[in-house]
């Protein structure tokens, strides 16, 4: 299946009652677009996206191809019509310093790119984060950004951290009109570098 007719932006919320690293996500309207939830205790990771918080149907799997690295790569598989849309490549340690992963199609031909916008933001949240009582609140004002581009340059999503506490929500734009194949090869790798980025800002 295909995620299509997406009224944007979109919503990620994370939960803070449970232990693993859940997440909704809904439309503008308030309206259910998919459940996120990361497996606990694997040494891979290991993400299930299901239809809502009910979870009653699986649409997509998204697995590591090896243990936690910072040169892991996660699959992207449409669990109802058992399909493979690509993969989400993290740059190594290019990563620590700005964030920045390929988005591959499922030939392995690269067809996106993810960047952090400001690589500053990680800089003042690691080093204001180890302060006392004050590191407690870089959630509200040290908020990263990341810009999708295609091969062909120009920019198609933006995925914004927005102020929060506890670091809760997320928000995704679309800022121009995208294949439906592509946009949910897009959607699916923006989820799973939102639990791996969620830590930070």
């Amino acid at each position: 299946m295909v995620l299509k007719n997406l009224n944007y932006p979109l919503d990620f919320k994370f939960k803070i009652s449970t232990l693993a690293s859940d997440f909704n996500i809904t439309d503008k309207n308030g309206s259910y677009v998919a459940y996120v939830r990361q497996k606990m205790f694997k040494l891979k990771e290991d993400v299930i996206v299901f239809n809502d918080e009910t979870k009653s149907k699986e649409l997509f799997r998204i697995r590591a191809n090896k243990w936690i690295d910072f040169n892991a790569s996660y699959s992207l598989n449409d669990i109802v019509d058992n399909k493979n849309y690509g993969r989400l490549a993290r740059k190594g340690m290019r990563s620590l310093w700005k964030s920045s992963y390929d988005i591959l199609d499922a030939n392995d031909q690269p067809k996106f790119k993810v960047q952090e916008d400001n690589a500053w933001v990680r800089f003042w949240d690691s080093f204001v984060g180890e302060l006392p009582i004050i590191g407690m609140f870089t959630g509200y004002f040290l908020n990263p950004s990341y810009t999708v581009t295609g091969i062909d340059g120009k920019a198609y999503f933006k995925l914004k951290k927005m102020p929060s506490f506890f670091g809760r929500r997320f928000q995704l734009d679309r800022l121009i009109d995208i294949d439906d194949e592509e946009e949910s090869l897009v959607i699916l790798s923006l989820l799973m570098m939102t639990l791996l980025e969620r830590a930070r800002g």
